[in-house]
């Protein structure tokens, strides 16, 4: 797949700001991802991504970590984290803005070391892409944390978006994606938003104990999994 986040993040940490990233989707007209989003300082991140950076401990893994403003924060607390990543551009971005340990790969291919806490924030459980991948996923966690670790991340209830009218062939939080930026695009792929209910169902049959920490009227929740 073409770096495409990666080139938009590098882009704009380089000052050229004047290229838009977009996102198309298979629901309604392709909308602007701000790319600013990924350079937030502490004080600018919503309050359910401050819960999760408080309640992060020990060897932290911060998977998708974008531009590594989460792991910035972290890192200036003390807190040994290290930063996962499958663009490679975006991991060179990080590298320049002081994150000390950046990993490059998926992370259904990654097994170096064990955490005590796997982050994943902006809804970054959303990478599975679909319920099965979420399974596999969560089984592949296992594999990464201590005993007593924990898994922390958010999502949200996307069912607002169908009006009701849900799809019968596949669940309706896997959601079609592609991403556009100077004149390019990747294929399409798919994004989950899983609902709270469906997601402590399938942590519960995975083995996992769940504790959802805030929740807000728009559908959006942080939870901590532990096993």
């Amino acid at each position: 797949m073409v770096d495409i986040l990666g080139q938009a993040v590098d882009n704009y940490y380089r000052r050229n700001r004047r290229k838009k990233l977009w996102i198309h989707n298979r629901y309604g007209p392709k909308e602007e991802m701000p790319v600013a989003t990924y350079f937030r300082d502490e004080d600018d991140m919503p309050d359910l991504e401050w819960a999760a950076l408080e309640r992060c401990h020990g060897k932290v893994l911060d998977i998708g970590a974008g531009a590594g403003s989460h792991a910035l924060v972290l890192q200036e607390r003390g807190i040994d984290v290290t930063a996962l990543e499958i663009s490679p551009l975006a991991a060179k971005v990080m590298l320049q803005r002081g994150v000390q340990k950046v990993v490059v790969t998926d992370i259904f291919n990654y097994r170096a070391g064990q955490y005590d806490t796997l982050l994943l924030l902006m809804n970054g459980i959303g990478l599975a892409g679909t319920i099965e991948n979420l399974r596999t996923l969560l089984r592949h966690a296992k594999i990464l944390l201590k005993p007593g670790g924990q898994l922390l991340f958010d999502s949200s209830d996307v069912a607002y978006l169908y009006e009701g009218d849900m799809p019968d062939e596949e669940y309706y939080g896997e959601i079609w994606y592609q991403y556009e930026y100077d004149g390019q695009k990747t294929e399409w792929f798919k994004w989950l938003y899983i609902d709270e209910a469906t997601l402590l169902k399938i942590a519960a049959g995975e083995g996992w104990q769940a504790e959802v920490l805030i929740e807000d009227e728009f559908g959006q929740y942080l939870v901590r999994l532990n096993y």
